[in-house]
């Protein structure tokens, strides 16, 4: 009995140092990685430039660079280097003044909108100083975040920079993050009443509906602060199925007659303000229009007659499955010349498409092959070339993985023009002669480059990150694995993380961190501290994160599998990736497998104890879009279609609550305005009338991404730790 109860104050012990280690690994790891950002200062001359980079904490220096010679000269001021001091303020490396939280106001919020082209992470500087981590703000998204006045936040880079503090005011505000740190958005101006003037001022385009009614969500504030009474908000929330408007285009001429455009070319838009934007050709005798039809499985650009109101189509695409609208619908017109660069998968890949705009045929395809076009960054049309990001074009390299490319529109002369074996973040040059080139990989720590625009050659290597101060505070470097997909061809690339106190002769649950929304593909790829992924790994987890089909960025083939599908989720790719990296990493212990994930992930993370639970033991959902109906109309037409069928039910975890095996653990925010939070209630009402044995918690409070908050995330990782690891 005595050596039992040492047994268990041992294992408390270790258990609790485990879980202090994974709370501490934020502020440990802050600020510890360095020579990882460079943002160039050119000089009038073009020819050459400056930045400040961050050698260490609160060091830095400065450093030019004359591009004809690729001579880098160093030195603490830009005195030193022969330029006025004025010149610092135009740098974006920012002295941030780190202030703590001092009082508690009214409830408010913060809208934050990411302008950068990576992730950032979001804390909250508590009372005490200590900084309280609320997940991320994702590359290009936006985030809303509850607060309260006086509430100071801190914004860091994915490796720990400081890059902007903002204290939340009793008046909500929308906040830029971009180079600048946090710029205050403007009002948006209201939509103008005519929308299309010609070039001319001849005619005048307007789009007319009738008002169709929208869903209303309400909204309950359970514990408002200072008011004892719980609040409601209600607000527009449009779900699939719902009625949307189909808006009529009329042409004002000259002398007043109005012209009806004729609509049986656009008759049932997907549009949920019932409005249209149109593109007027420079002669004024048309204008150009989308037509998205509701299903997106036919994406038109129509041109309709100034004159005549006839409609005629530019481009027309159609698919058996889904049209990428929401991520794929590019296109630049080139009136010079009566042509149109279209952006089109009816290939199987992501590719860039000319086209007649007279004739509205395709003159031919520019870039093609088993790769796909991700980002188009610039048209040159007096060089009739395009710059463009694209990834999978190396065999031996991940296929995630961007570089940099240039063709000329007739398709001949492509270029990659990037090098490393890593993901590429490029900035061009003001002549566009030279580009810095930023890569790293989940397991490199950034790489900064100047190279030639001309063939890409190297002109000198500017800094290489120094990740040995974060490698040092019990950070560990995540690893690189690939196995092949459910077809037994495809290769699916993920990563793996070990805590910090590693022992190959331990066996160890393992934990997935799930998201499988097919607008994106997920798996890391550049150099991160992954946050929420290593804190679990600190609790004695090997933690892993992987891009199963149905996700973003390969072929539609490969994309195509989340067609009215959503519950599949990737996971017959999941396992077998799992299982195939346990093959030769012995520690880890197929027999205690768990998975989190929060909002589609949420979604996915139950669905694995409903379809999968011969494989997966625990699973904690977050915010979860339970029933696809229940959530909102842009994102679960697009991937479910439309009418509403039958496959909304089969992918519903409500309609397949009494599946469930294992133990589940439901969070939710009840300020949640992104998925309705009575999707999670729904599914608890399904779980009981099955009678199964689950956990809920409600945060109050707290929105969308209620996981993410610190009580949402302590009691993510105990639930993780009590059913992963019972023994301790």
């Amino acid at each position: 009995m005595t050596a039992y109860l040492l047994f268990l104050a041992t294992a408390t012990t270790v258990l609790a140092a485990d879980f202090d280690a994974a709370r501490s690994l934020p502020k440990r790891t802050e600020n510890t990685v360095f020579r990882d950002r460079v943002k160039a200062n050119w000089l009038p001359d073009g020819n050459s430039f400056w930045y400040r980079i961050q050698t260490a904490p609160g060091k830095a220096e400065f450093v030019l660079i004359d591009t004809t010679t690729g001579n880098r000269k160093t030195a603490a001021s830009l005195k030193e280097l022969g330029l006025p001091e004025n010149e610092a303020s135009k740098t974006s490396a920012m002295s941030i003044e780190l202030r703590r939280t001092r009082r508690t106001g009214e409830s408010s919020s913060l809208k934050f909108v990411n302008h950068l082209g990576e992730d950032v992470d979001l804390f909250w500087v508590d009372e005490a100083g200590e900084h309280q981590r609320y997940g991320s703000i994702r590359a290009a998204s936006e985030r809303e975040q509850h607060s309260y006045d006086g509430h100071v936040w801190l914004i860091t880079s994915r490796t720990g920079e400081h890059l902007a503090v903002v204290e939340a005011e009793a008046t909500p505000k929308t906040l830029i993050i971009d180079r600048k740190g946090l710029t205050k958005a403007k009002e948006k101006p209201q939509k103008p009443a005519q929308p299309g003037k010609s070039p001319d001022g001849s005619y005048t385009v307007t789009s007319e509906a009738e008002e169709v009614p929208k869903r209303k969500v309400t909204i309950v504030e359970s514990t408002p602060e200072k008011d004892l009474q719980p609040k409601t908000k209600v607000i527009d929330y449009i779900k699939p199925g719902d009625p949307l408007p189909k808006p009529q285009l009329i042409i004002t001429q000259a002398d007043g007659q109005k012209v009806r455009v004729a609509r049986d070319l656009y008759e049932n838009p997907f549009t949920i303000e019932g409005h249209i934007d149109v593109t007027w050709s420079p002669d004024s005798s048309e204008f150009y229009f989308d037509y998205n039809q509701r299903g997106h499985q036919l994406y038109r650009i129509l041109a309709a007659n100034a004159r005549t109101g006839a409609v005629r189509v530019v481009v027309e695409e159609t698919s058996k499955t889904f049209i990428h609208y929401s991520g794929k619908n590019w296109r630049h017109w080139l009136h010079s010349s009566g042509e149109l660069i279209w952006m089109s998968e009816r290939d199987g890949w992501c590719h860039l498409w000319l086209y007649d705009i007279k004739t509205g045929q395709p003159k031919h395809q520019i870039t093609k092959g088993q790769w796909p076009v991700r980002e188009v960054l610039h048209v040159d049309e007096s060089n009739q070339e395009i710059w463009f990001l694209a990834s999978g074009l190396r065999p031996t390299e991940d296929p995630y993985h961007l570089h940099l490319c240039r063709i000329k529109f007739d398709g001949n002369g492509f270029q990659r023009l990037t090098v490393g074996d890593g993901n590429h973040q490029v900035e061009l040059s003001p002549k566009r002669d030279f580009f810095i080139d930023a890569w790293s990989r989940a397991d490199h720590p950034p790489v900064i480059e100047l190279r030639r625009s001309s063939d890409g050659s190297l002109v000198c290597e500017l800094d290489k990150a120094d990740a040995s101060a974060l490698l040092a505070a019990g950070w560990t470097m995540p690893e690189r694995f690939v196995a092949k997909g459910r077809d037994g061809k495809t290769d699916i690339h993920g990563i793996l993380i070990k805590p910090s106190t590693f022992d190959p002769s331990k066996k160890y649950p393992i934990v997935e961190d799930i998201y499988a929304g097919p607008h994106g593909s997920f798996a890391p790829k550049d150099f991160d501290r992954l946050l929420r992924m290593h804190q679990l790994a600190e609790l004695g987890l090997i933690v892993v994160k992987l891009d199963g089909m149905g996700t973003n960025h390969r072929s539609k083939a490969f994309h195509d599998v989340c067609w009215k599908n959503l519950k599949d989720a990737g996971f017959p790719d999941r396992k077998r990736w799992i299982t195939e990296a346990a093959k030769t990493r012995p520690w880890m212990d197929l027999s205690r497998v768990g998975i989190y994930g929060g909002s589609a992930g949420g979604q996915n993370a139950m669905r694995a104890l409903l379809d999968h639970h011969d494989f997966y033991h625990v699973a904690i959902a977050d915010c979860g879009c339970h029933d696809n109906r229940m959530d909102k109309i842009w994102w679960n037409e697009q991937w479910m279609g439309w009418p509403i069928d039958e496959s909304y039910k089969l992918s519903s975890n409500v309609e397949d609550a009494s599946k469930l095996q294992g133990k589940l653990l439901l969070i939710v925010g009840e300020l949640d305005t992104n998925v309705d939070p009575a999707s999670t209630t729904q599914v608890i009402g399904a779980l009981q009338k099955a009678g199964k044995s689950f956990e809920f918690m409600p945060i109050i409070g707290a929105g969308h991404g209620a996981a993410e908050t610190p009580f949402g995330t302590n009691l993510r990782n105990e639930f993780l730790v009590r059913h992963l690891m019972p023994a301790r």
